[in-house]
This record gives structure tokens, sequence and C-alpha cells, in this order.
């Protein structure tokens, strides 16, 4: 089985959410996501999840809280990139503020723009469901940072 550890910033400034849009190297569609990604061997979540932000979206962000952990498996049948296994994400979710700087493309990289999204319209969003996650890890703080499954149905569900 393979695995990937990520961090995400879950940003929440006046009802809005910071989203970004990723554009799929492999052709097959863009979508919104929050901020983050992959943690790099030998990183910690915490410095991972600031770093994403700056990479992502130009702006400095500091962490203020952890709000949980989602772990999920994929079937190697419905995995978006094939593979003969199946794969677990485990996605580390970080309330997070910006502090400075302005938002802008990545450069040469996945996230073609970032931009403060009202919570009323995220549900007619394309996106990744780890977006829904973020937003109820956000809303509800639950005491054990485990949220229950989201209904997957129209997101891109990994």
């Amino acid at each position: 089985m393979s695995r990937r550890v990520a961090a995400y910033a879950v940003c929440v400034q006046d009802d809005r959410v910071l989203l970004a849009r990723y554009v799929s190297p492999y052709g097959d569609g863009s979508w919104w996501t929050l901020p983050g990604g992959g943690v790099e061997p030998c990183e910690d979540p915490f410095d991972a999840v600031t770093r994403e932000v700056a990479e992502e979206t130009g702006y400095e962000s500091v962490v203020e809280q952890l709000l949980g952990v989602d772990s999920r498996i994929i079937p190697a049948a419905v995995r978006r990139r094939p593979g003969s296994d199946d794969h677990q994400n485990i996605g580390i979710f970080y309330a997070v503020r910006i502090t400075a700087g302005t938002t802008r493309p990545e450069p040469n990289g996945e996230t073609a723009e970032s931009i403060w999204t009202p919570t009323t319209t995220i549900p007619t969003l394309r996106r990744a469901a780890l977006v829904d996650i973020g937003v109820a890890l956000a809303h509800s703080r639950p005491r054990t940072g485990h949220v229950p499954p989201v209904q997957a149905g129209g997101l891109i569900e990994h």
C-alpha cells in the first residue's frame, strides 16, 4: 500500500475560506482545494503547511491550531492515478492565519490562483473532498480532531 502525508491550511476570515485552484499536470482537469500539500522527508507537518501556503498563494502565515487529522483509504480500482495497490491519504489540517502578502499564482507550480471564497459558495464548486473536511473541522473543532466521513458525491474524492 502506498501512503501520502500532507498538511493543509484552513484559513477562515469573515466567513470566507482561502481556496487554491489546482490544475492537474496529468491533463485531467482543475478543481478547488485548500492550500497545502505533501510533507517532505524529515519535514515537520507544522512547518510544511506554512511553506505550502507561501509557495501556492504568496501569503505569509502562522499556524494557530491543529484542527484534526483525516485518514482515508483509496482502493486501487478507483485511484485517480493508476496503481496496483490501495493508497492511504493522511491529511493534517491546521487553522492558519494570513499575516502578510498578496495572492499570486504558484511560480512553476500547479496552483493557478487563490481566492477568498464565501463558505456558502463552496457547495457549488468543483472541489476536493478535503475542502469539506477542513471546513467541517474549522466549524466544529471536535475535541478528538476527527470528523465523520464526508459525502463525496460530485466532489473530486482524492
